[in-house]
């Protein structure tokens, strides 16, 4: 029915010129007097010029609603006005359109997209919305003689669900209720507001079939039933509870046992991997064991805080040691800067997010400088409106990222774990005798990552995001 309305707008706004098909095409007219036969395609053979269907995700970022109607759109490759201009006349058939949309709010996942609508956007959307409503509204007292008293109170519950989904389907940390891990002020307007709105529609609609003595007699009889209920099920809570309890310590051990472990093979195994080498020269290897005692007793006994709270400062610092290390030169290079998220400062990086880049980026410049044999290395660091981005390069022999054997756990948990856990991105491109560069995506705040179609699928076709 959707895809039918679509059609249909679609037909109105772009009415073909010619009926039937061209001239020179299957078909169609013959040519010079020779008729036209359709050419069998092999399966499988892409056509040259042709756009792939996307995958149908609600947009994210872009959404006035849901993001139902841009995700249609960008999955048939059409203007998104059509769209809703279909949902606003399904709407109109006895609120159709409503339950459609609904449906395909809770079965449709939600896109990685971050641009905003415009203002003038908006105010089309939020036009076409009444105007669907109202449409609704009039052809149903029309046609069906339903009263106001009845249509109003359900678009009235049909605003206020809507408020309340939205503010649970945002992107971003959540909360063990659902709700953004940082509510604003506008977040507890709108679910407060909705679920008032619920309430109210609910309750006219009660109100106007129940006369108040059978309505006082029914209500007592309801709470008297979810008491005893509520009794019956206090063991089944309070399971679930402990139970959910239980999962969230797991994680979380589990979290900082990869911590743990993420940082040791960072620091401890990368300096005995140094000793190693230098085993025929004991003042080095002593000079090394220092050094690494000392790192790891402030890590120890510090409590894990950070000396710097610049990621500038931070990549700076982490590139002179890599050079004092393993003796190679690190160019590190800046576009922009971000802070270590505390009192002060807004839109910074949080402590977990911030530690886990630096890891991230150390471990990756120090995998360069052991295993590239090039003596030069690049970093490359750029902040974003909605995310940072670390690159760090190297000329160097290469390697295959399918064949790393299973024991070697830095590009998978010092690098691609740490990171993800942070709810960041690692991408990876490596071709043999021509160098290795890793990519390390970090979003700021409760932004989602975007995803960066022209530069990390070209390359990477198989780090597709699920």
């Amino acid at each position: 029915m959707v895809r039918a309305s679509i059609d249909y707008v679609q037909y109105l706004s772009d009415p073909p010129f010619v009926s039937g098909p061209a001239p020179g095409f299957a078909g169609g007219p013959p040519v010079n007097g020779v008729p036209v036969h359709p050419v069998p395609m092999k399966k499988g053979v892409p056509i040259p010029g042709a756009v792939p269907l996307r995958k149908l995700e609600r947009r994210s970022g872009g959404r006035i609603v849901a993001g139902v109607a841009g995700g249609i759109a960008d999955h048939l490759g059409i203007d998104v006005l059509k769209v809703r201009v279909a949902f606003t006349i399904l709407a109109a058939m006895a609120g159709s359109g409503i339950v459609i949309y609904g449906a395909l709010w809770i079965f449709t996942s939600a896109g990685t997209d971050t641009q905003k609508p415009s203002a003038a956007e908006r105010q089309r959307a939020y036009g076409l919305i009444a105007l669907g409503l109202g449409g609704a509204a009039a052809l149903s007292w029309l046609f069906s003689g339903t009263a106001g008293s009845v249509l109003a109170p359900f678009f009235v519950v049909a605003i206020g669900a809507a408020l309340v989904w939205r503010e649970f389907d945002s992107d971003g940390p959540r909360t063990v209720i659902g709700l953004p891990q940082r509510p604003t002020v506008l977040t507890w307007a709108r679910v407060v507001g909705g679920a008032t709105l619920i309430i109210l529609g609910l309750g006219v609609v009660v109100l106007a079939q129940v006369d108040l003595e059978a309505l006082r007699s029914s209500l007592l009889a309801v709470v008297v039933t979810l008491i005893g209920v509520g009794l019956l099920t206090v063991p089944l809570w309070l399971r679930m509870w402990r139970a959910l309890g239980a999962e969230r310590a797991a994680r979380i051990r589990n979290d900082e046992r990869e911590e743990i472990a993420s940082h040791l093979h960072d620091s401890v195994l990368q300096t005995l991997a140094l000793i190693q080498k230098q085993s025929d020269n004991p003042q080095e290897v002593a000079r090394l064991a220092r050094g690494q005692e000392r790192e790891l007793r402030k890590w120890l006994f510090s409590g894990g805080d950070i000396d710097h709270t610049s990621l500038t400062e931070g990549l700076k610092i982490i590139a002179g040691e890599v050079e004092d290390q393993h003796g190679v030169t690190v160019r590190p290079v800046t576009v922009g800067d971000v802070q270590l998220e505390g009192e002060g400062v807004e839109n910074g990086l949080p402590k977990e997010a911030f530690t886990a880049l630096l890891g991230a980026t150390r471990e990756a410049l120090v995998n360069s400088a052991k295993h590239s044999g090039e003596k030069e290395i690049n970093l490359f660091a750029e902040v974003e409106g909605d995310q940072v981005s670390v690159f760090v390069r190297d000329r160097g022999v290469g390697f295959d990222v399918d064949a790393v054997p299973e024991d070697r756990q830095g590009l998978a948990k010092s690098i691609r774990g740490r990171i993800e856990r942070r709810g960041g991105r690692v991408v990876v491109r490596s071709d043999i005798g021509k160098g290795t560069e890793i990519r390390v995506h970090m979003p700021l705040g409760d932004s989602a990552l975007k995803w960066d179609q022209t530069a990390d699928r070209v390359d990477n076709p198989e780090e597709q995001p699920q």
